[in-house]
């Protein structure tokens, strides 16, 4: 979330949407105090300096059924960074007869994805169990995160003891105090009524009480069906695009009409993916286009409304792009364009913005054009230590502020190459490319990935006014514009060369063709839906290293096995049917985890997919993880192939985004009915063209149709059948 400078009592109101894989279990929420001066990472690495006490509130799903939703205040507990806790622990638990009483009998057998405590990226591990005053432990397995026991301890039950049994982790340390691991508790009682429980538990932090959190969570279900079930619904929509105004039915008109506003941009944002996946996401933004211009009478008001093809635009321009040094070439569908997602906004937006919005940062200058809102004490001594005046503080502001938006209009003009092509009237593009792209970055340039944090007060305020001036400029320095905020005065000879700058941009702009995917940098590695294919140079002839279905699992490697935390493996068979690794290093874990995703999402319906692996590498006679001397051993963790990140880097989930669109129109079913109905009875909307087969070529009720279809699709197909994949999504506020 955003920081909130100064307070014991924040506010955020910020939402997030999460999709999970169908075994995840639990979420947690992290608290932390930023300090400007010093800052750490929520989960700083073995011997970084550590961050302030971590507050943490973990949500058992397991309880929450979908559909359901969390809403109140959660207490939060106190952890300290030192005894952060992750991984499982794999226990036997038995209640079995003894000579004079029952015996407690606890086998430790293996633990994995345990917190790494020492400089070398891995622990060294034991177990300790405590049962009413008694204390056993385990063995010290020697530098892993992955460790095997199979130890087992017995303990004498006590008739009516109310004590619980407790199972510690500990990474053993020569010199300094042990590192605690994390712990399960158990109820004694429960275990002599069930008599043996085995499984892998969850490691749980020590409890504690610290301040509350105010969450709205929902767990949300999706059963998505096969992709020939959605072919019917895609191949109507993807016609509708094609006809444009044309299509005598006007489907995706009706869509729109029969949105709220309140769901308009989920509906945007899935339909503009849909169109990604089939290639046809600019016809479908120029259906929109045309749809806002044939209802809209003035062009001041162009793209200014919540309307589909705002919403849609959006979404468009946020598209991010790859980091450099690693670009994802994806191909999805016959007809997708190379390179997939990376359409459009976030390489235009780090070249243009980048320069001004890191200035701004650094030089941390007050800056303030509101009278009303001058602070001289906060400004500090100029010259011979005398405070500024108000006037002084207000000429320095509009300096600073002209210079700004100076070179970020000069950054603009000298874009041009890099800009999509445009063709309507002067407003109708500036308005919605300051007001909807480039001042929405600048007031947030985090949430648009110009800066890894968000700006301070001081800065926010610099940014803010900035983002006004370009506001003005995107309105072409209007006399509403100009009233609206009359102290905003100074910066009107800049914001009047900026017009003459934009128009020039606009016009320099006009006739250029469709935005094109930018060529290869620095790794050139890509993937299509056949292969990982890899090249020297981007103009050289790409060589296959994996077929995609051979893959087997993508995962992380342990950041102790090459000295590196951004290394992925690529479990895979040969031609010969042989099993093969492939190691691959990232540059950050942000492009790890993006390739991850899209390994794992283009490989998920494969077959053979492995259940678990080793995240660490086989070197000499034994594993680096778990220490298994036997190179085909099944592997020590599990495997997370459907743990992938929903952002436009991966390819898109065809299947997922046709069932979010048919679950929005089943909403609006009845609505489409009585619109088709109205239709039907219209003596002028005329006679229905019949189609192949003699079957009425009316989308309305083919659309209908298909509804009905989908609708006895999920009826007759069983909960559990394997060709559904079920898909979470958790949604926080």
């Amino acid at each position: 979330t955003a920081t909130v400078w100064k307070t014991l009592c924040p506010f955020w109101g910020e939402e997030y949407q999460v999709h999970l894989p169908p075994t995840f279990h639990s979420v947690a929420f992290y608290v932390m105090d930023e300090d400007a001066l010093r800052w750490v990472e929520p989960q700083s690495s073995a011997g970084a300096q550590t961050p302030p006490p971590v507050p943490l509130w973990p949500i058992s799903l397991l309880g929450l059924l979908p559909g359901r939703r969390f809403s109140g205040w959660a207490h939060l507990t106190e952890v300290d960074p030192d005894e952060e806790v992750q991984g499982e622990i794999h226990l036997r638990l038995e209640v079995v007869p003894g000579t004079r009483a029952c015996r407690l009998r606890c086998s430790v057998l293996e633990a994995r994805d345990l917190a790494p405590k020492d400089r070398n990226g891995a622990s060294d591990p034991f177990v300790r169990v405590r049962y009413n005053g008694r204390t056993q432990e385990t063995s010290i397995v020697k530098k892993s995160r992955y460790p095997r026991w199979n130890e087992t301890f017995e303990f004498e039950l006590e008739e009516g003891a109310a004590e619980a049994l407790c199972v510690e982790a500990w990474d053993w340390d020569l010199v300094s105090r042990n590192d605690f691991l994390g712990k399960v508790v158990f109820n004694v009682q429960r275990l002599r009524a069930a008599q043996q429980e085995e499984g892998w538990f969850q490691l749980q932090p020590d409890q504690g009480n610290l301040g509350s959190l105010q969450l709205e969570v929902r767990l949300r279900d999706e059963m998505v069906l096969p992709s020939g079930c959605y072919q019917p619904l895609v191949q109507l929509l993807c016609r509708e695009v094609k006809l444009g105004t044309q299509s005598p039915g006007q489907l995706i008109l009706l869509i729109e009409e029969t949105t709220s506003t309140e769901c308009r941009q989920d509906v945007a944002t899935t339909l503009l993916k849909l169109f990604l996946g089939q290639g046809l996401a600019k016809d479908f933004l120029d259906l929109l286009f045309q749809l806002e211009l044939g209802r809209t009478s003035e062009a001041n008001t162009l793209f200014r409304s919540n309307s589909l093809a705002s919403k849609s635009m959006e979404s468009f321009l946020k598209a991010s792009c790859e980091e450099d040094g690693g670009q994802l070439e994806v191909g999805v569908g016959t007809n997708a364009a190379r390179g997939g997602p990376q359409v459009a906004g976030m390489r235009y937006l780090h070249g243009v913005l980048g320069p001004i919005i890191d200035r701004v940062f650094e030089e941390k200058k007050y800056v303030e054009l509101d009278p009303s809102k001058v602070e001289v004490k906060d400004v500090g001594c100029s010259g011979l230590h005398r405070p500024q005046t108000e006037a002084e503080v207000l000429e320095q502001s509009a300096q600073t502020l002209r210079a700004h938006l100076g070179a970020l209009l000069s950054s603009l003009s000298r874009s041009v190459r890099a800009c999509p092509a445009v063709n309507v009237p002067f407003i109708a593009v500036t308005s919605f490319l300051c007001l909807r792209f480039i001042s929405p970055a600048i007031m947030a340039p985090k949430l648009f990935h110009l800066r890894e944090r968000h700006a301070d007060a001081r800065t926010s305020r610099t940014l803010l006014l900035l983002a006004k001036a370009v506001q003005n400029v995107g309105n072409m320095d209007t006399p509403a514009s100009r009233a609206k905020e009359a102290w905003m005065e100074p910066l009107q000879p800049t914001v009047r060369q900026g017009v003459a700058q934009l128009k020039d941009f606009i016009t320099k702009t006009k006739g250029k063709g469709p935005l094109m995917s930018s060529s290869f940098k620095k790794l050139h590695f890509s993937l299509t839906t056949e292969a990982l294919s890899f090249a020297k140079t981007p103009s050289s002839k790409k060589s296959t290293l994996i077929k995609l279905a051979h893959i087997r699992a993508a995962e992380k490697v342990e950041e102790k096995s090459f000295g590196s935390s951004h290394v992925m493996q690529v479990i895979y068979t040969d031609d010969a049917g042989r099993s093969q690794t492939a190691y691959l290093q990232c540059k950050c874990v942000n492009e790890l985890n993006q390739w991850l995703s899209a390994l794992r999402k283009i490989s998920i319906n494969n077959t053979g997919l492995l259940g678990s692996y080793h995240p660490g590498v086989f070197r000499g006679d034994k594993w680096s993880c778990c220490h298994q001397r036997d190179k085909t051993d099944l592997g020590c963790d599990k495997t997370r192939s459907r743990v992938t990140l929903q952002e436009w880097n991966d390819p898109l989930d065809h299947d997922l985004e046709a069932q979010l669109i048919y679950r929005h129109l089943l909403g609006v079913e009845a609505t489409l009915r009585e619109k088709h109905r109205q239709l039907s009875a219209d003596p002028e909307a005329g006679p229905v063209l019949p189609g192949p087969g003699g079957a009425p070529e009316d989308p309305l009720a083919q659309l209908l149709q298909v509804l009905q279809d989908l609708r006895e699709a999920h009826r007759s197909s069983p909960a559990g059948s394997p060709p559904l994949e079920p898909s979470h999504v958790l949604e926080l506020q």
